[in-house]
């Protein structure tokens, strides 16, 4: 599972413009970069009576619309997800997941103070990753002005993405099945040797493998 790490705030903080310069300056380097936002309220990203609003409309559990560079894929949800439970969607060959919000699920967090706002972070102690603010914060984390987007890039690299091992993450009926070592490098050496030995002529890089039985 690609790591997790939610860009949190209060409302005008700045937490979209950071997470865009975030964006920007990863991708550059090279990395692939998922985001999830968190909507608080109820949003409709459906144009009325186009097609994919009314496939949802008719009852569709998903309805999504292609084109030659662009998807779109409308999953209709029981309850707000956690990240975690999303990445299925997302596809399997980003490097990292960047949320904006989710303030509620434990993922390491860069807090965002904007200007005129307590400087007090509202995050737990032991979740906090760092701090974004225009003035000095008493914390023991690591602390940033919003210029330095470099720098925070630079720290979420060495603490979740440099020197990564092989990765394998099992989704089960659409939920995340967390694995023990054994079991995990088990799995991974099967799947990887059933694809050599496919000889498929690309470095294996990601595998998807989807499993449906009948009722």
């Amino acid at each position: 599972m690609p790591p997790i790490v939610s860009i949190v705030g209060k409302s005008d903080s700045g937490k979209t413009t950071l997470l865009e310069a975030l964006i920007r300056v990863l991708g550059q380097r090279g990395r692939r970069v998922a985001v999830i936002k968190h909507a608080a309220d109820d949003f409709e990203i459906d144009t009325p009576n186009k097609d994919s609003w009314r496939f949802s409309r008719a009852g569709s559990a998903v309805s999504a619309i292609s084109s030659k560079d662009r998807l779109a894929v409308i999953h209709r949800l029981e309850n707000g997800p956690d990240p975690q439970a999303l990445l299925p969607y997302l596809g399997t060959d980003c490097d990292l997941v960047l949320t904006e919000g989710f303030k509620q699920y434990a993922y390491p967090k860069i807090e965002v103070i904007g200007s005129g706002q307590s400087a007090d972070p509202v995050s737990p102690p032991e979740q906090l990753l760092a701090i974004v603010a225009d003035k000095p914060v008493n914390t023991s984390v690591p602390q940033f002005n919003k210029a330095e987007v470099a720098k925070i890039a630079d720290l979420i690299e060495q603490k979740y993405l440099v020197g990564a091992e092989d990765s394998l993450d099992l989704f089960v009926n659409g939920r995340y099945v967390p694995l023990n070592r054994a079991g995990k490098n088990l799995l991974l050496r099967t799947l990887t040797a059933i694809a050599t030995g496919l000889k498929v002529p690309d470095r294996l890089r990601t595998l998807g493998i989807f499993m449906r039985r009948k009722p």
